[in-house]
């Protein structure tokens, strides 16, 4: 958690950065819908599919001890993820003029923007193979519980973007920016191969076509490959709705989630990859009583971090956007869009915590089949209301970007409840006994926090919006941890002893 702070930290200062240059405007507007691109690609091919099939086999041998057939499973893994992801590259550099104005953006009728789409995309594939392989690496070193360098890994990736802006962009415009996500996604893989020494690593050339585990991650991807791939369909119809929006709509899209995710990924992403592991090796054991106990007291700890977090960003949005980004290029006008977004966001964080934490668990069980269902039903779901939404909003007057963001929190919230609902079929319950007390705890703390925060900007209204956003922040977050203590929640009473630790 210490190390993907420290990676949100450097991912906000990257986009304050950027966001001071180029504001919400055609530039960057161009630049996040060719990034998007290399992204689904790698999500299809790598990302979260990958280390959700290959960790679960992966733990099997590692409580056999067979290092054999660790790195047989590696090298075949490994050799058939360059391969796909340099063929996609190719394949996409190629068919980039044809992607951009057809599939990408179809509401961009300047030639210039789509000429300048193209190229991004272009550099960007370069970071394809780069972040495939830095994904393996990732989920060996997490399967071996080792998980300082791979928590630590976003935040070169963001670095790679800071040099790109603060050296590149000066004599590359926007170009710059583009070479930058290339250099981070080489800083991404370099700076995670230290933590292979010692793991008698013995890589070699083969595709393990013939190999039952090669095979059984390859099974255990094709439902959650399916499944990304209906995620990516939300976001490149998110992509194509904005496009047809006012200009920037996009811009305050993609910022106004990348706020959201600072705390989820904090909370939520680091506790999942944490767990996974745990749970694949007691699955393997056969310790489904411990795994349930396991789960339980996670999702309780990830509840109580992540519903305050949802409440101070709903409440304190607007001077947090402020705070962070209005300067240079970005205006007030530049704020509402990305605080409005953030609000039909922000709504949806404990559902996106909880989702990454249950279907964890499944992934544990290797069963990346319901998950994925639910998730396919969910994102479609999210589809159609992305559509109603944005029309609805247009109609009574609210800027249409809210309602994809809105659409977004429904179908995740709804996505969570099932999940939940099902693995609870699955081992016998959810040790509610344990969760209940502090949940309530938390809810409770929440409601207190609320007051406390609308008291609090109302009562700042006028001052700097680093008083109201900062002092929010800190002040909640204090007010919040009394609150629970004297409704005695598990983890305010704990913290204490933690942070002494």
């Amino acid at each position: 958690m210490a190390g993907f702070a420290l990676s949100s930290l450097i991912g906000l200062l990257n986009r304050v950065l950027y966001s001071g240059v180029f504001g919400t405007g055609i530039s960057l507007d161009a630049f996040f819908s060719a990034n998007r691109v290399p992204d689904i690609l790698f999500n299809l091919m790598a990302g979260g599919a990958l280390a959700s099939a290959f960790i679960p086999v992966f733990a099997t041998f590692l409580t056999q001890n067979d290092r054999a057939g660790e790195w047989r499973l590696v090298s075949g893994i490994g050799n058939l993820l360059i391969l796909g992801l340099g063929l996609a590259a190719v394949l996409a550099w190629i068919a980039a003029p044809w992607i951009v104005p057809n599939l990408l953006v179809p509401g961009y009728d300047d030639p210039g923007q789509i000429e300048l789409t193209v190229d991004l995309l272009r550099i960007q594939l370069i970071a394809l193979v780069l972040f495939g392989i830095s994904g393996l690496v990732m989920a060996i070193l997490n399967a071996h519980q080792r998980f300082a360098l791979p928590a630590l890994a976003p935040a070169f990736n963001w670095l790679g973007w800071i040099i790109g802006t603060l050296l590149l962009v000066p004599r590359l415009g926007i170009h710059g920016l583009a070479w930058g996500v290339v250099l981070g996604a080489l800083l991404h893989l370099l700076i995670q191969l230290p933590g292979l020494r010692g793991l008698q690593a013995h890589y070699t050339a083969t595709f393990g076509i013939r190999d039952p585990s090669v095979r059984q991650v390859g099974g255990l991807m094709v439902p959650r490959v399916f499944g990304v791939a209906v995620v990516q369909l939300n976001f490149l119809v998110n992509i194509i709705l904005a496009s047809t929006m006012v200009q920037g709509s996009l811009t305050g899209l993609t910022l106004g989630f990348a706020i959201m995710l600072m705390p989820q990924i904090v909370i939520a992403q680091a506790i999942a990859i944490a767990a996974l592991p745990t749970f694949s090796i007691q699955v393997a054991r056969g310790e489904i009583t411990e795994m349930r106990e396991s789960l339980a007291t996670t999702l309780r700890g990830v509840v109580f971090l992540s519903l305050p977090a949802s409440v101070g960003l709903l409440l304190l949005r607007r001077p947090i956007v402020s705070m962070l980004f209005e300067r240079g290029e970005f205006d007030a006008r530049s704020t509402d869009l990305v605080a409005w977004a953030l609000l039909w966001y922000a709504a949806g964080l404990v559902g996106h915590a909880l989702v990454e934490i249950i279907s964890r668990a499944f992934y544990a069980l290797k069963d990346t089949r319901t998950p994925v269902l639910v998730g396919a039903a969910a994102m479609g779901l999210n589809l159609i209301l992305s559509l109603s939404l944005s029309i609805a909003f247009e109609r009574i007057g609210w800027a249409p970007l809210g309602g994809l963001a809105l659409a977004n929190t429904i179908a995740t919230a709804l996505e969570a409840i099932v999940l939940l609902w099902l693995m609870r079929g699955r081992l016998d319950g959810l040790a509610f006994p344990r969760v209940r007390r502090g949940l309530f705890a938390a809810a409770a703390a929440s409601v207190v926090l609320a007051v406390f925060l609308i008291l609090w900007r109302d009562g700042t209204s006028g001052s700097s919006v680093w008083l109201v956003g900062l002092g929010g922040v800190v002040f909640g977050a204090a007010i919040y941890w009394l609150a629970a203590f004297v409704f005695r929640a598990p983890e305010a009473i704990a913290l204490p002893s933690i942070l002494r630790r």
